[in-house]
């Protein structure tokens, strides 16, 4: 079964660590408003760009992003 992009970033939090998409997981399950049922790139993108000051660059969003492709592969 296919996961959203949120189930599969919630996989990745880890309050302890230095790493950057898992600090985005951190920071995005705080986000009440985090598009949690989509599985579209574009979407996603967007809300990040307009709505997550809690990343500090899109960059680690394109790398959680892969790592979710990877993953659902």
């Amino acid at each position: 079964m296919r996961m959203s992009f949120y189930q599969f970033l919630m996989t990745q939090r880890n309050p302890n660590s230095a790493d950057e998409v898992q600090q985005f997981a951190n920071n995005a399950f705080l986000d009440t408003a985090f598009p949690k049922h989509s599985e579209n790139f574009d979407e996603i993108s967007h809300y990040l760009e307009e709505n997550a000051d809690y990343l500090p660059s899109m960059t680690i969003f394109d790398e959680a992003w892969q790592r979710y492709i990877d993953a659902m592969n």
